[in-house]
Order: C-alpha cells, then sequence, then structure tokens
C-alpha cells in the first residue's frame, strides 16, 4: 500500500534583475524518518529556513509536523533562490499541508517574508516588483509591516501586512482579517525647489556651450557627454541637471523604485524625485555596473 502523502501548493516570488518570476512553494508531508529538504536550486540563506520555521512555528503555538518526512520544492527548479524571503511561504504551506490551515487559504494569495525565530516578520528586498507582478495577477499578496510603505506606492493593490506569524494565520482564517494597505498620496511637486544636492544652472558663469547642451539634452530627451580634464566643471554641470528636468511620472517612478527596492535603498518618501548619482572617476567598469556574481540581489545593488 502506498504512503499518504500531504500536498500544499503555496505562491511567492523570486527576485531576477527588476522581475518578479513567480515560485510555487510545494511542500509533502510524508511517512518516513523524519526529515526536513528544501529543493529547487536554493542558496544557503534559503537552506536555513528549515530551522527559522520550525522555531517560527512552535513559537506561534502551531504544531510542527515531527514524525513526518517534509520536503520542500521551490519550483521552477532551474531558477536559483536567494534569501529569506520564502519563509513565511514554507511555513504556510506546512500548515496547510500539516491540516492546520484549509488549502483554500492560499490559492489566491502571495507570500513574502522572514520569520525570526518568536515567529515576527522581517522586512525584504524586492517587495514591490512582487507587488507589482501579483496585482498584475489579480493575487493578495501577503507581506511584512517594515515593507508596508514601500507597497503603498501602488495606486491599485490588494496588499495586507502583518507583524507575527499568528497575524498572517489569522487572517488566512477569516474572522481577524488584516487591513488592505491604504496607498500612498503622491506628494505635490515643487518645481521652484530643487531636489537635495542639486544646483541651479543660473549659478553657473561662463561656459555657455555647456550650459546649452545641457538645455538642448533636457528639452530633447537626448544623452549627453562631458569630456575633459579634473576641474573644468563636468560634475557641477551634471548636477545643475537634474533642476532643468521635470519631476518623474508614475511609470518611470516605479521603474527608478523597483531598482532601489531590490538594492534595499528604497526611499518611499522621495520616490518621484529624481536622483543623480557620483560614482568616483577612478572605479572601475565592473564596480560601476555590477560584478559577474549570479546572485541577483548583488547584482542590482546601487551605490547610495
Amino acid at each position: 500500500m502506498a504512503a499518504e502523502l500531504a500536498i500544499a501548493r503555496v505562491y511567492t516570488r523570486a527576485l531576477q534583475g527588476i522581475d518578479a518570476p513567480l515560485v510555487t512553494v510545494e511542500v509533502c508531508l510524508a511517512g518516513g524518518l523524519p526529515a526536513f529538504a528544501i529543493v529547487g536550486l536554493p542558496q544557503t540563506g534559503v537552506k536555513e529556513a528549515r530551522d527559522r520555521v520550525r522555531s517560527a512555528l512552535m513559537a506561534s503555538g502551531y504544531d510542527f509536523p515531527r514524525a513526518k518526512k517534509i520536503t520542500v520544492n521551490l519550483a521552477p527548479a532551474d531558477l536559483p533562490k536567494y534569501g529569506a524571503r520564502y519563509d513565511l511561504a514554507i511555513a504556510v504551506g506546512i500548515l496547510i499541508a500539516d491540516g492546520q490551515l484549509p488549502e483554500s487559504a492560499a490559492a489566491s494569495r502571495e507570500f513574502y517574508g522572514e520569520l525570526n525565530l518568536t515567529g515576527e516578520l522581517c522586512g525584504v528586498n524586492g517587495i514591490l516588483p512582487a507587488v507589482l507582478a501579483c496585482r498584475n495577477e489579480g493575487r493578495e499578496a501577503v507581506i511584512p509591516q517594515q515593507n508596508q510603505a514601500e507597497a503603498g506606492l501602488l495606486k491599485q493593490q490588494q496588499c495586507v501586512a502583518g507583524i507575527h506569524l499568528r497575524d498572517v494565520v489569522e487572517h488566512l482564517q477569516g474572522p481577524q482579517r488584516l487591513p488592505n494597505i491604504t496607498a500612498q498620496s503622491n506628494p505635490q511637486t515643487d518645481e521652484s525647489k530643487l531636489p537635495v544636492g542639486v544646483g541651479d544652472i543660473s549659478d553657473v558663469i561662463g561656459q555657455d556651450q555647456a550650459k546649452r547642451a545641457l538645455l538642448l539634452a533636457a528639452a530633447g530627451g537626448h544623452h549627453v557627454l562631458f569630456v575633459g580634464p579634473p576641474g573644468t566643471g563636468k560634475t557641477m554641470l551634471a548636477q545643475r541637471l537634474l533642476g532643468l528636468l521635470p519631476a518623474l511620472d508614475e511609470e518611470e517612478a516605479l521603474e527608478v523604485a523597483a531598482i532601489r527596492s531590490i538594492s534595499g535603498t528604497a526611499e518611499p518618501h522621495h520616490w518621484l524625485q529624481r536622483r543623480l548619482r557620483s560614482p568616483h572617476h577612478s572605479c572601475s567598469a565592473a564596480a560601476l555596473v555590477g560584478g559577474g556574481m549570479s546572485n541577483p540581489e548583488i547584482n542590482a545593488t546601487i551605490p547610495k
């Protein structure tokens, strides 16, 4: 007689550049020697979810299936998985497979978040691209409260934020529903106020040709390249370019915010403001655009 299997499926998302491909967390409980295995190209931080999830479930007052062989598959298996963003999805999958939550609880939801040993939810990078993709699929996103302001940048979204694993479970069970995150109202942009660290082009004395090149580039949306020895005013002029450009529209701002979300430098309160990046002139090409590591979370890192 075949051994009885209990399988649950929970949805979450990985990071791949500024994209958030869907990941299906399949949890299988089977008879046999007790074990806890995670497969599907998990990086070391993902494998360590075994200990975090076990402790978080027990500390939150839920039963951890002890006399079972637990197998967690992160599909698709050919997509590398990094970080602790899958903890919450794995915990919910175990509760569903063990019968402590109904299977319908996760059917139309996606889960993101790291769990500490007491069951509290910790924020993760790359929430904005994930919530955006989740919204386009028509699902509800369940995220840590630390990422609430970032997710609120989207005007149209169905997203809830929890502080503890118990909050998420009670939300899935029905009576204690988590409130939907309210979208942030876009701040009024004062055209007369320049971004911090940006100067006014009227302060530049001379440099008539360079100033005209900046005006033409800003008006026509062109690229501009300044070449010259140190001290001729290239950086000074570049700092004035932002003062000539209008504020980012919502689509542009969301693209920039997604990059900053992945790199962990998101600033929800200034997300419509253009920023100037000034890498040192001696940095290498690899330092400027990122190294050759396969971790998308490392490749997406940008200078603060």
